[in-house]
């Protein structure tokens, strides 16, 4: 008698679901770049090393010149992304994986400069751009930013993945496997650049259509937005969010004409009306999920106080200094999830209050003390993130202080003894 060992199939929903977190952690490598594109752009500023602070031009010009080509919305910025998904999303990727990547999209990106955009009405196209009023400026392109940069990372990622074993004739064997995807992507990336000319000025009327709509909701807007970011952080998909609304919806002209996209590029570039995603987190990052911890850790058991404190003030401190609030609600969120998602709600309201009081900050990585302090001079109003961010503190830890004990929610520190003592055993060990 013979058994045949039953296979069991992962629903294709959570095969799906599987890959959507995969992704959204591979969107983390190219936002990691982030600070030290921030940094360099923000002492490029006249108010830093150029005229109107140290007198450093030259030098005002190499960190502005450093940080805007990795902020660059048509360049630098989809490049990052377009290499961090390749990487991210191919198993087993190595240097092979990124350089196929940088082939692919220098050849996507070049197609799509071959092809400028229509002179608008009552201007001509002269060799060097549109000319009106005797008056001469630059072609303008199709730019589906960092959407390009993420597709051509995903088809570099799906190309690699199938051909980096592939062996040809031996008279060809110098191009075998990873040599050979590279060459694949050259290709591959003309036909998606010829799709983007053909498709993308609809589609990205309707996304600027959708970005005024978000931004025109005002205080709404943001509140919604902040919402749906922590809502989606638990499961990891707040990146698929983050990405397009940071660096992609909206657009403001620089004072030497270029365009740049997204709320966290338009802050960074100056404009007094951005902010409206980035502000409001603040106040929690840098307030209230410190105050968090304080009251869980006087919720927690006597004995237990002490250790449970110094865990919870070094996370604390992490998120007060540098914006990074992972382990905060990690603590909390599987364990009490109605504690999460009063947190989530209190993050939009945090969002929408900030916002409707004129405040407009911004960050180049996340809302922490750093990023708070380098964009000091860029911010309307920064001052107010801290009377907000007291407010939501006291908040925040009168409702996590009452619903932990009402609830006799297990947070850190007041698990059962056996769970106690067998986490106990683990630190030993």
């Amino acid at each position: 008698m013979s058994t045949n060992a039953s296979v069991v199939q992962t629903p294709w929903y959570q095969g799906l679901f599987g890959g959507l977190q995969k992704m959204g952690r591979s969107l983390q490598l190219p936002i990691a770049v982030l600070p030290a594109a921030g940094i360099l752009n923000r002492l490029g500023q006249p108010d830093v090393f150029g005229a109107d602070g140290l007198g450093w031009t030259d030098v005002s010009k190499v960190m502005a010149g450093a940080g805007g080509a990795l902020l660059d919305g048509s360049l630098g910025l989809p490049l990052l992304f377009c290499i961090g998904v390749a990487i991210g999303m191919a198993k087993k990727s190595d240097g092979s994986t990124a350089l196929a990547a940088v082939v692919g999209f220098l050849v996507y990106y070049n197609v799509l400069r071959q092809f400028p955009v229509d002179c608008a009405a009552g201007a001509k196209a002269v060799a060097t751009g549109c000319q009106a009023a005797g008056e001469v400026t630059a072609f303008t392109y199709q730019n589906p930013g960092v959407f390009g940069g993420i597709i051509m990372g995903l088809l570099t990622s799906f190309f690699w993945q199938r051909y980096h074993r592939t062996k040809l004739v031996d008279w060809l064997g110098f191009f075998n496997g990873r040599r050979l995807v590279p060459i694949i992507m050259s290709f591959i990336a003309i036909g998606f650049a010829a799709i983007c000319l053909w498709i993308w000025p609809p589609i990205g009327d309707g996304l600027e259509n959708f970005s005024d709509w978000l931004v025109g909701l005002g205080a709404w807007g943001s509140g919604i937005f902040g919402l749906a970011n922590r809502g989606l952080l638990v499961i990891g998909l707040h990146q698929f969010l983050n990405v397009p609304i940071w660096f992609q919806f909206g657009s403001f002209t620089k004072p030497d004409g270029s365009v740049v996209h997204g709320d966290i590029n338009m802050f960074l570039a100056g404009d007094p009306n951005a902010g409206q995603f980035t502000s409001g987190f603040f106040p929690i990052m840098m307030f209230a999920l410190p105050a968090a911890c304080l009251a869980m850790t006087h919720c927690a058991r006597p004995e237990r106080r002490k250790e449970v404190g110094g865990m919870m003030l070094s996370i604390a401190l992490t998120s007060f200094v540098t914006g990074i609030t992972e382990p905060i609600e990690y603590s909390f969120v599987f364990i009490a999830p109605l504690l999460y998602a009063i947190h989530a709600v209190l993050t939009g309201v945090s969002m929408a209050v900030t916002w409707a009081l004129g405040v407009h900050d911004g960050f180049s990585f996340s809302a922490g003390l750093i990023d708070y302090a380098i964009n000091w001079n860029l911010a309307t109003k920064p001052w107010m993130i801290i009377p907000i961010g007291l407010v939501f503190a006291v908040i925040y830890y009168v409702i996590f202080r009452v619903v932990i004990t009402k609830f006799n929610l297990k947070t850190p520190g007041r698990e059962e003894e056996e769970v106690a003592e067998e986490m106990e055993r683990d630190n030993v060990k």
